[in-house]
């Protein structure tokens, strides 16, 4: 290799030829097709009178009518209450876990995340048959004490169900936080007279809110944007029902559905920016990671019964839902009683006979979306990471605002963007097919492609890169034979992410499925749950759903696992 091959090929590696610019045109396409221009032909439908005139009328339309108003009260009320919900389950249990010595910590971080991989929808009817007036628990206290209490009635139901499943995004956050504290002052506040509560109220918490902050908008945007549980619950009198209910009932154009598209998108993208700027200008950085540098402290007496006690409530309560929808799938009558009178399987062979285009469908759609967002996210994290395109940054950015846009949302723009569009070769409207709903998985699961292949190609150095291109690798041969195969564990996790989180979506889902055929798992659990009479199937449905996630999750732990193993040093 000549000397001065390898400068020739640190300055190709930052260069910006015709191709990497026809790749930043392709994704940028797509975005501002895709995710950009929808969005944008809300907001100006919103925005615009019948005769293309700016105007807040709309808005003062939407605010005139009382059941408007209360549904953006409710929804905010809703958010708030679940954050407050999930902090008072996450926040200990993750001080526990971290921070004290017990038997069966990991397990309790394990299984303390497993709601997640239910989507809230799925198990909302399985609460009710537990939680409901006339549910196991109520019916137990009844009988024993002489009260009930309204764990599922309305609104609560709603708060009840969205904090016991979206909790896990605080608990996460706050553990990776509270790892990362230096454990010297701790040390330094207990030597100060600090302890029990006052150290965790005075030190541990305020050095580990960046984390509580993230987990707690996230629940916020979560919660704020969800569909499919009001609906599943039939609570209505909120802001993702009712701009359903409008667009459906009313038609694509009343206005009002749109404002409150608008009023989602402002309240989603609020929630994150608050969330920074909470945290920023101050200082949370620590000299040493405290994980290791702390050590856990030994619970005693009764402050051990106490910690089990409230570990062992949060995991019978978060697990709750996955216990109610396997007994509701194989229960023949379950009614007025603690647990199932009878039990069948009749429930799986008739989803499988019925419904198993649904199961086909589902994996179709979510496999492709996740297809191709591993695809554009590698050629973003490419452009960002290894050129010097200008205006590279915003390719990332735009990808990554999905998280900020409720599916439901997407979907109204996706009709009023592209109602007319036909399709060639006699496939009909796009709007009226399955690309519709597959595109609109694709690009609401976008960022998390996108943010685990820029993270990946972050660990790749750039060395590996130069040294092939000074052997004579092109820049496409480097990128096919070097740079993807050591970016493999990073688009292995954004695909069976993507995957995934798509297999379960609803409310994207829900209106761009103009007919049974074309219909995936979510689609079907909330048709079935339309009817008392064939919620056994809704269940058994959802228990498929949750397999298809839970095998998914596995099979790529497995895959990551093998290939540590066989980059690992041998020792003979």
């Amino acid at each position: 290799v000549s000397a001065a091959a390898l400068p020739r090929a640190k300055a190709a590696a930052g260069a910006a030829p015709g191709g990497a610019w026809l790749l930043a045109a392709l994704v940028a396409a797509f975005i501002g097709v895709l995710l950009l221009w929808p969005i944008a032909t809300v907001l100006h439908t919103a925005f615009v009178d019948g005769e293309g005139r700016a105007t807040l009328a709309h808005f003062a339309a939407f605010f005139s009518l009382s059941l408007m108003r209360e549904s953006f009260l409710n929804s905010v009320v809703v958010a708030l209450a679940s954050v407050a919900l999930a902090t008072i389950l996450a926040v200990p249990l993750a001080y526990l876990t971290v921070r004290f010595r017990f038997r069966g910590s990991a397990l309790v971080q394990t299984l303390g995340v497993l709601p997640l991989i239910m989507p809230p929808f799925v198990g909302a009817v399985a609460m009710q048959l537990i939680f409901g007036r006339n549910g196991s628990v109520n019916l137990i206290l009844n009988n024993a004490f002489g009260f009930r209490i309204p764990f599922m009635d309305g609104l609560n139901g709603v708060v009840f169900v969205e904090g016991l499943h979206y909790y896990p995004f605080i608990l996460l956050n706050l553990i990776a936080s509270m790892r990362n504290i230096d454990g010297a002052m701790e040390e330094a506040a207990q030597n100060l007279g600090a302890h029990g509560f006052r150290l965790f109220r005075r030190v541990v918490f305020p050095l580990a809110l960046p984390g509580y902050v993230a987990g707690a908008a996230l629940v916020f945007v979560k919660v704020f944007d969800d569909l499919g549980t009001p609906l599943v619950l039939n609570v209505t009198n909120m802001l993702a029902p009712q701009a359903y209910l409008r667009i459906t009932s009313v038609g694509l154009e009343d206005p009002v559905g749109y404002v409150i598209a608008v009023i989602m998108i402002l309240f989603s993208i609020a929630a994150l920016a608050l969330a920074a700027r909470v945290t920023r200008g101050r200082d949370y950085a620590t000299i040493n990671r405290g994980g290791s540098a702390t050590a856990r402290r030994r619970l005693e007496g009764w402050r051990a019964t106490a910690a089990y006690g409230f570990v062992l409530l949060v995991l019978a309560l978060v697990l709750t839902p996955h216990v109610g929808i396997l007994l509701l799938s194989v229960s023949r009558v379950w009614s007025f009683s603690v647990l199932p009178e009878s039990f069948t399987l009749a429930h799986y062979a008739t989803v499988l006979t019925d419904s198993s285009r649904m199961i086909g469908n589902t994996i179709l759609y979510s496999g492709l979306a996740a297809g191709i967002d591993v695809v554009i996210g590698v050629a973003i994290a490419w452009l960002v990471l290894r050129t010097k395109l200008p205006g590279r940054r915003w390719l990332d950015w735009s990808a990554s605002a999905a998280l900020a846009i409720p599916g439901l949302v997407l979907a109204i723009g996706y009709l009023r963007a592209f109602r007319g569009l036909e399709l060639p070769f006699g496939m009909g409207a796009f709007t009226a097919s399955w690309l519709a709903i597959m595109l609109a998985y694709s690009v609401r699961r976008l960022p998390y492609a996108v943010r685990s292949c820029v993270a990946s190609l972050e660990q790749v150095h750039l060395s590996l890169e130069e040294a092939a291109q000074a052997l004579g690798a092109g820049r496409w041969r480097t990128v096919r034979r070097i740079v993807v195969p050591l970016m493999s564990g990073g688009i292995l996790a954004g695909f069976v992410t993507s995957f995934i989180t798509a297999s379960v979506e609803l409310s994207a889902t829900i209106l761009l499925v103009t007919r049974e055929s074309l219909a995936p798992l979510s689609y079907g659990i909330y048709l079935y749950n339309q009817s008392i009479a064939t919620r056994g199937p809704a269940a058994a449905l959802g228990v498929i759903a949750v397999a298809i996630v839970g095998i998914g999750t596995w099979w790529s732990h497995r895959i990551l696992e093998k290939r540590a193993a066989a980059a690992a040093p041998r020792v003979e």
